[in-house]
């Protein structure tokens, strides 16, 4: 007799509590294999493809898309068991019970239990169309209850699919949904350019820079001043709310202070331009900055470290697990390159290129945002010479560099067009006094103004 499992969202790591439903994978109907990603949610953090750990045939979906769950809500129940369908009056099954099906796929909260060997079942179809029952939920007045889908499970094998005239409007990608609802766009009102119907990010966009209707008065009002307000009101969640957290809390507990100098980068520049000879892998100007100050964090390792206000002390870390900002469509975000100490430029170069695109994609996971010890973060893209960074909580320090440009300079004794950086430090007063801040800038200054200076540490 098939056995109805209930699957729970799961704790996704680093303390998330919920996630939002971005999509679902899988309908009400559908015959799913063990590890099977079934729904995408976004986290506070990033985007993730949730896995279900049993197979056997959807028989109920919690949550609509755009709903938040919070961890250890149900997500969906599988009937697992001979036949395709569960019978009438079956019960959920308690996780981890030995009718269960074996997960590979490990997450927070649930996975495979290697004390007992785990095997798949067959799913075989049910002779007659017989409805499952929703596993019952305990409701509590603090959390809402997400809407059930309920779904008679079909006689033939195959997979069934979910037409329903309610159902979410074919996007191009979870971003272009995410856009449309963050500015209040109606994704049934638009028409899309893409491959039949499907609406792509210039959809949106286009119906974003649509002029407001404009407002006509009647000749009965009597004539006077008119006074229009309007005001857009964005929720502080999600991504938006855990940096505005994060920020503030810097603010309040950080006592921070900021020291900048002005490099001449020209030969720091010349040696990329060596590096970058045709033929090899290119070296980025912040796989070179970074080097910079893994040397640099070497020498000063006080602003490698954090304050542990519980304990009262400081935490120095041997350890540096370099931070970098990158601006993508969702916002700012700030991946994490684990063990930056122990690379060299080039290995530096490929793996910011790799977490800059999964960024971009919104394929971030958790772990990749998370564990930074110091954070080097180039606002020169942006076009801007100078900035007063905010410490990345609870980090002590944050390197800032501005964009580099020719600049009237003395060299030599005399001036000259150089191309000129500006450089900021901001730190945590608390680890370290100005000496050893200004000790860390200068040496960063010394080895852009010449890399030689770097050859020493290696």
């Amino acid at each position: 007799m098939p056995q109805v499992m209930e699957f729970k969202l799961p704790d996704l790591g680093e303390g998330l509590t919920e996630a939002e439903i971005v999509r679902w994978l899988v309908a009400v109907g559908d015959v799913v294999a063990i590890d099977q990603p079934v729904v995408e949610v976004e986290t506070a953090k990033a985007m993730v493809e949730v896995p279900c750990p049993y197979g056997g045939v959807v028989t109920a979906r919690f949550g609509e898309e755009g709903t938040e769950l919070p961890v250890g809500a149900p997500l969906i129940t599988v009937a697992v068991g001979s036949g395709a369908a569960a019978e009438p009056g079956a019960e959920p099954v308690a996780e981890g019970s030995e009718t269960a099906s074996g997960s590979g796929n490990v997450l927070v909260g649930y996975g495979t239990d290697h004390s007992r060997p785990a095997r798949r079942r067959r799913i075989r179809p049910a002779s007659s169309p017989v409805t499952a029952p929703a596993p019952v939920v305990p409701v509590s007045p603090l959390v809402p209850v997400s809407p059930v889908v309920r779904v008679s499970v079909p006689v033939s094998g195959s997979p069934a699919a979910s037409t329903a005239p309610g159902g979410p409007v074919a996007v191009i990608s979870p971003l272009v949904r995410k856009l449309a609802r963050d500015h209040g766009v109606d994704l049934r009102a638009l028409r899309g350019s893409g491959p039949e119907g499907l609406i792509l990010r210039a959809d949106v966009e286009a119906a974003l820079r649509e002029p407001e209707p404009s407002v006509s008065v009647s000749p009965d009002v009597p004539a006077g001043p008119v006074a229009l307000v309007t005001a857009e009101r964005i929720p502080l969640k999600g991504l938006r709310g855990v940096v505005a957290e994060k920020l503030s809390r810097s603010r309040r507990e950080i006592p921070d202070a900021t020291c900048w100098v002005d490099a001449d980068a020209t030969e720091l520049m010349a040696a990329r331009a060596a590096m970058n000879a045709p033929g090899g892998p290119k070296i980025s100007v912040l796989a070179l900055l970074a080097r910079i100050c893994t040397a640099a964090l070497a020498r000063y390792p006080e602003l490698n470290s954090r304050v542990d206000l519980e304990a009262n002390e400081i935490v120095r870390l041997t350890a540096v697990h370099l931070g970098f900002a990158a601006q993508t469509e969702r916002g700012l975000m700030v991946p994490v390159v684990k063990d930056a100490q122990a690379m060299n430029a080039e290995a530096l170069s490929g793996e910011f290129g790799r977490l800059t695109e999964l960024a971009r994609t919104g394929k971030l996971a958790p772990s990749d945002l998370t564990g930074g010890t110091f954070t080097l973060n180039n606002y020169g893209v942006f076009g801007v010479d100078g900035s007063t960074p905010i410490i990345n909580h609870p980090e002590a320090a944050m390197l800032g560099v501005g964009r580099i440009i020719p600049k009237p300079w003395v060299h030599e004794g005399e001036l000259a067009v150089r191309k000129v950086v500006q450089l900021s430090l901001t730190f945590d007063h608390r680890v370290c006094d100005g000496g050893t801040a200004g000790g860390f800038l200068r040496y960063v200054a010394d080895c852009v103004e010449s890399p030689s200076v770097l050859l020493r540490s290696l």
